[in-house]
């Protein structure tokens, strides 16, 4: 075996390297004890960022009419607050912001339960700080997620 092969090439990356190898990482959410596909899967990446999108547009639309009064330098900073608020409120009572819902994604504790009041508030703060939301492990959770001990799921 080649080092070439161990590191994994800049075309196929380490997990196909380690694939190849004979390493098993197994579907997204197993290590979880999801299911591979349909209702309670892992939220697929690209319908987390329409959800994101979505939101935010929400956000800045609020913002933008009713706090900043026309002024978008104002509303970008509003717009994270009202992120926060929605964010914290809607997902810690129906488990799902306003794009989540649209797009069929519920955010639930690791073990399938609701996430409490802590791990909304922690996931959403972290979420503003977006780094976090950008480092993903395994299983397709940001480090928000993993950090606030919660996932994104299909409804």
């Amino acid at each position: 075996m080649d080092n070439r092969q161990a590191i994994g090439s800049w075309l196929s990356g380490p997990r196909a390297a380690a694939e190849e190898m004979g390493a098993d990482f197994g579907y997204r959410g197993k290590r979880l004890g999801l299911p591979e596909k349909g209702p309670g899967s892992v939220a697929p990446l690209g319908r987390r960022f329409g959800a994101l999108f979505i939101d935010w547009s929400l956000c800045m639309v609020i913002a933008y009419g009713l706090l900043a009064r026309g002024d978008q330098q104002a509303a970008g900073n509003w717009a994270l607050g009202v992120f926060l608020v929605m964010s914290v409120l809607t997902v810690g009572t129906i488990g799902s912001t306003p794009g989540k819902r649209i797009l069929g994604l519920r955010v639930v504790a690791e073990n399938g339960g609701r996430a409490g009041a802590g791990r909304v508030i922690l996931r959403s703060v972290l979420l503003l700080l977006v780094i976090p939301a950008l480092v993903w492990d395994r299983d397709g959770r940001g480090l928000h997620d993993r950090l606030a001990r919660v996932v994104q799921v299909r409804i």
